[in-house]
Formats: structure tokens, sequence, C-alpha cells
């Protein structure tokens, strides 16, 4: 709810049936990670279709006309803008006509020297429609495939080309690629549907298909799928990994898998952790719903207080972190939120969330819980403070943004007028998640980044002064 701002969500699938009302309801499952636009691309056995729009799923992609996008292999996105505008232009799949094939790309995360490469292609005469790094991406598929005429060739040279983080859906006239960037910031798995094959950003999705897991995509492999079988073709070398955190504590759904770690249960387990390591003398434990929701369970479980839902929530108001200033951000909080008068009157509660960024909004709710009759708000957090940007794909790009850079936890804690405050350490966020620390990406806690990001320390780096360039092994792929 307090939480940072979705990344997006990419899905491909390969079958012996018309694929594209199989797309729409994987992308409706995978909404929750971009609500901006829908899209899909879809080959009909002499071009590749798209359809696509701002909007959610159900709005942008209008069930009368995703009927009519025929196909048996396709692609399809639902965005929240981190590199490029929210304009309709912006919405994927993107395509591109090569001299040999079209290309469809739909792309979840952010090219880090997206600024860099688009410099460079322009001095060189290329032309952008967009300010979308996708776009690029797409330019340099159709690049590669008029030199190489070679669809894996093409995606390895492009991905030579790329830092920063990717999970990429591509259709390449009929024949369907899945991709993660080395580090694996971002998800992607692959699934056996009946007559089919999927590739998708949650495991939800394949549920929702009744289809069956098959495994996660690995960093830095290319899957090529077809509606009987899939092939891998692997890194060409070991890499550092950098799963981001943030997916289980925030962006995927709780009954998702990823990458082996069942995010309601890492939820859950975060919860526990936080019991233990910052207790409470409260009458309740209740989350922020939804995203807190896992983790008031598991805290409610250690330490033994009942749990209770607070707070009634408004599904039909639009996200406030997507309102043009604070007063109108404030004032929606309002209408999405309402606490239950019966459930807190008169109580010490303890509620939990999975990050602050700002604090505004956690601020206001305190303040409902207060005029509800709350006799204590005490708050938990399932993430350590936010401190550092975000380059990879979410929308937290200046250390302005965040409350924790300014301000110690003890000042926070006034600030949003809470009784206690405390969040979960790094090392039982770590613990919670289930892998080593050197395999997550934690920069947004504890300033160290994967990449080699000007101004910024890098993860192997011992001080931001020290010269540090990009590692050859870090661009073999």
């Amino acid at each position: 709810m307090t939480g940072p701002k979705h990344s997006c969500g990419v899905g491909g699938i390969s079958a012996d049936y018309d694929v594209s009302p199989s797309l729409y309801t994987a992308l409706m499952i995978i909404q929750h990670r971009g609500q901006e636009s829908a899209g899909i691309s879809v080959f009909d056995g002499a071009s590749i279709g798209t359809l696509k729009n701002n909007g959610l799923v159900n709005v942008a992609l209008p069930k009368d006309d995703v009927a009519k996008v025929l196909g048996h292999v396709g692609v399809g996105h639902v965005r929240y803008s981190t590199t490029g505008n929210k304009s309709a232009v912006n919405a994927q799949p993107i395509t591109v006509s090569t001299n040999f094939d079209t290309v469809a790309v739909a792309h979840n995360g952010d090219i880090t020297n997206f600024s860099d490469l688009k410099e460079k292609y322009r001095s060189e005469g290329w032309t952008f429609l967009t300010d979308s790094d996708s776009e690029l991406v797409t330019k340099l598929l159709g690049k590669f495939m008029t030199m190489y005429n070679d669809p894996v060739k093409s995606i390895r040279a492009t991905m030579g080309e790329l830092d920063g983080s990717y999970a990429l859906t591509i259709l390449i006239n009929d024949r369907l690629f899945a991709i993660r960037d080395p580090y694996g910031f971002r998800p992607l798995c692959l699934g056996r549907l009946d007559g089919g094959y999927i590739a998708v950003s949650e495991s939800a999705a394949i549920d929702a298909l009744h289809g069956e897991f098959v495994r996660d995509i690995e960093p830095g492999e290319i899957c090529e799928i077809t509606k009987d079988t899939f092939k891998i073709y692997p890194a060409v070398a070991q890499h550092p990994r950098a799963y981001c955190m943030f997916e289980w504590v925030y962006f995927a759904r709780p009954d998702s898998v990823l990458d082996g770690s069942e995010v309601y249960d890492v939820r859950k387990k975060i919860g526990e952790i936080l019991a233990r390591e910052c207790p409470a003398d409260v009458d309740l434990v209740m989350p922020v719903p939804d995203s807190g929701r896992a983790h008031a369970i598991g805290y409610s479980m250690v330490a033994g207080i009942p749990y209770e839902e607070g707070f009634m929530k408004n599904r039909f108001v639009e996200r406030t972190f997507i309102l043009p200033d604070q007063k109108q951000r404030e004032a929606a909080v309002s209408m999405k939120m309402n606490p239950i008068k019966s459930t807190v009157s008169g109580k010490r509660i303890m509620i939990v969330d999975d990050s602050i960024v700002r604090g505004t909004t956690l601020k206001k709710l305190i303040t409902m819980l207060r005029n509800a009759g709350a006799k204590e708000v005490h708050v938990r957090i399932g993430s350590p403070p936010i401190i550092a940007p975000c380059y990879y794909g979410v929308d937290m790009k200046s250390r302005d943004q965040f409350i924790a850079t300014k301000h110690s936890v003890d000042e926070i804690k006034e600030i949003i007028g809470a009784d206690s405050l405390g969040y979960i350490s790094l090392e039982g966020l770590v613990e919670a998640i289930g892998f080593k620390e050197s395999d997550l990406c934690l920069a947004c806690v504890n300033g160290k980044y994967p990449t080699c990001i000007p101004g910024e320390v890098h993860r192997f780096q011992t001080n931001l002064h020290e010269s540090f360039g990009t590692d050859q092994s870090d661009k073999k792929i």
C-alpha cells in the first residue's frame, strides 16, 4: 500500500490453438505489475498483429478486439512506466520490421545504459519514436537480425550491448523467445499448458491457465518455445546474481513462486522475524492491505497476538501514487482505506506494512486509526529503510523521495505519528528470502549496486572514490 511502485509484466505463449485469449488471461493475472497500459502481439501465419492501449487489461484489450487478433504464438505486456512517459505510444509490445523478419518485444526492467546507447545510435542516424528503453532493445534486435539473420545470435549480440535489468518475451515472426538478464533482476518462468508452453513473469499465471510449472528461466539464458517443447541456450559464462528483494517483499503475487521461493511463505517469514526482532505489547496485529497481510499473519503467529483486519479497502479507487500532487494523494487515501471502528476503538494496535517510501500515506493512515479510537498505534515494516534509488525497474529514482535518507528511525516515528516503529534488519530479510546476500539486489537498502552506476557504490567496491571499471567478465552473457 505504502510501498514502491510496480515494475512491468511480460508473457509469451506458443500453442496449437489461438493464444490471444490465454495471453489476455495471463496479463489479467499479472495486472498488479503494471496498470498503465497493456498489449499483445500475435503472429497469424503471415504477419504480426498488435493490439495495445493505455488502461487496465480489460480496457486496453477489449475482448471483441482480442478475438480478432488470431494466431498460435504471441507475446503480451502490462506496463508501469519507469523509463519513458505514460503516453500510449510507449505501450508494449513494440514491433519493428527488419529486412528478414518482424520483431515484437515485451520488456520488464530498466536498461541502465539506455541514454548512452540512444545517443550513440542517434549520432549514427537512428530515429526513435518513443522515449522508452524497450524501443532501443527492439531496434538493436532489428539491427542484429539484419546482420546475422539468426535469432539466437542476434539476441546474444543485443544482450552484449545492454546493461541493467531485463526479462523479455520476443516474437520473431513465428519464433518465440524468453530471455532473462545475466543478473536475474526480474523473474521469468516457464510452464507447460494443455497444447502448448508459456513463459511469464510469475507462476500464478501458469496456475490460472491450468498449466504446470516447468522451471525458472535462469539468469543469462535464452529459451526458445514452441507448442511442443522448449530449448534452452544457456548463459555462456558464470555471472553474479542480483535477484530483486522487492519481488518477494512487495511486487509479486503471494501465490507465485520466484526462483524456488514462494512469495507468501517469504512474506510470512518476514513477519515472524519482525516479531522476533521488534516485539511490542499490543492488543492486536493488523495489516495495511493488501501488501502487508502475510507479513502481519507471520508477526501475529510468532508474537501470539490476535490478527485482525482493521482497514476496509475500496478496490475501485485509482492508485494514490499516480496522482500528480501530494494533496490529491492524501485525499485519495481516505477514499481508498477506512478503519473498522469496532476492531480498533480502545485498542493498542500494531500495523504491519511492506515498506515506507515518503511516509505520507502511513502518516494519514495512523491519523485515521487514532480518529477511530485507537489508544496506541505501533508500526512494523517488512523491509529495511529505503535509502538509495533503484535503477533496475522500480520507480524510486531520487533520494529526495525517501524519508529514511534524511531522518532516523526515531524521527520517522515522530513524523508519521506512531507510538513505536521497527524495521526488519537486513540480515533478517535475507534469512526470510532464503538466498545468500550476494545473490540478491539490496541496493535500495544498503546503497551497494550490482552493476556499475556512475556516482554510486558497486557492491564489490570498498568506497565511492575507488576507481571501478566494468570487469570484462560482467559483459559475458
